[in-house]
């Protein structure tokens, strides 16, 4: 079985999304929330299809009317009905990858970054995406144990390269996800599930990020050989530092590496939040990157315009999404063709 996951900008035959509901994850900020996610999928109904996850069938009657009205295809939307926990489907929604030209949907465990108690409905997704897909279903073993990986954690190129942080994967005890695991084990994983030949290990993730460092809020690839990674030229901001030593490591690879602005400190109730346009997706000719209301927004399209110019390259406000800790990239699943 010689399995491969494609890079984010092959063919999309749709993106997943789970419509948010859960409050919590948006304290007293909630109510902007799904009129963000109505301004995604208008967009991504323009270039394919979008997989909606609603918790019931009189939410879907509600999406629906929500969706309609902020000018949606909603002839391009599949709802599914199912409960989740949370909206963050990067990570605990299945990873699509080819067996040759097949398609397979790889399962890892999830429990919620190794912090969150409710995790349980978000596990299921996978099966839940196998059940609407009717395609096979892996779940990846390792040691005798079952892999626990999120989607959020790596970035691949589809031509055998991924890029990681030893942060989130090589921790011993701040939110340790397969205890024991060494970098060598992650390695061979990578190589087995994935097609992965060439691993870049990173150090740290942003200040900020609860997953502990997701490699998708900093650096990810543009194409099979380029990568762009987010910098911070304030050496009194705390990422600075941490992004400095990324770029170090990226520069000593073969790799041509594009630097990328971090916004100004989002910061709510005395909290620093995970803003950053690396957290951008890309779908069919669409990149949809997520803004807030900086000077730098500017200049962060126009970087991703010139790496990507087969793309529209778009904007969109998540200055009150990032309150829940994650914005568009954080939030989606392509499903390649």
């Amino acid at each position: 079985m010689k399995l491969r996951m494609p890079a984010e900008w092959e063919k999309q035959e749709a993106v997943w999304l789970a419509w948010p509901h859960n409050k919590e994850d948006w304290p007293d900020k909630f109510e902007p929330i799904p009129w963000v996610y109505a301004e995604i999928i208008r967009y991504l109904t323009q270039v394919e299809r979008v997989r909606l996850v609603v918790k019931n069938a009189a939410q879907k009657k509600e999406v629906a009317s929500i969706l309609k009205r902020a000018g949606a295809k909603l002839e391009k939307v599949d709802f599914i009905l199912a409960p989740t926990d949370r909206v963050w489907l990067r990570d605990s929604g299945a990873t699509v990858v080819y067996e040759g030209k097949k398609r397979m949907l790889l399962d890892w465990r999830f429990n919620a970054w190794a912090k969150y108690d409710n995790w349980h409905h978000d596990d299921k997704m996978p099966g839940r995406m196998e059940s609407f897909l009717k395609l096979p279903r892996i779940e990846p073993m390792h040691k005798g144990k079952r892999v626990v990986l999120e989607g959020g954690s790596i970035d691949v190129n589809g031509k055998g390269t991924l890029i990681t942080t030893d942060e989130c994967l090589l921790s011993k005890k701040i939110q340790c996800r397969n205890p024991g695991f060494t970098r060598e084990d992650y390695e061979q994983i990578f190589a087995k599930y994935l097609g992965i030949s060439n691993v870049i290990w990173l150090e740290n993730g942003i200040v900020g990020d609860d997953t502990h460092g997701h490699v998708d809020d900093i650096t990810r690839f543009v194409n099979a050989t380029t990568i762009v990674t987010a910098t911070e030229k304030d050496k009194r901001d705390p990422n600075h530092i941490l992004l400095k030593e990324n770029l170090k490591r990226l520069k000593k690879t073969r790799f041509t590496i594009a630097e990328l602005p971090m916004p100004k400190p989002v910061i709510f109730e005395g909290q620093r939040l995970p803003a950053s346009y690396a957290n951008f997706l890309i779908a069919n000719n669409l990149v949809l990157v997520p803004m807030f209301n900086d000077p730098n927004d500017r200049i962060a399209l126009n970087i991703l315009a010139e790496l990507m110019p087969k793309h529209e390259i778009v904007g969109i406000y998540c200055g009150d999404f990032v309150w829940g800790l994650g914005t568009i990239h954080c939030a989606s699943q392509q499903e390649p063709t």
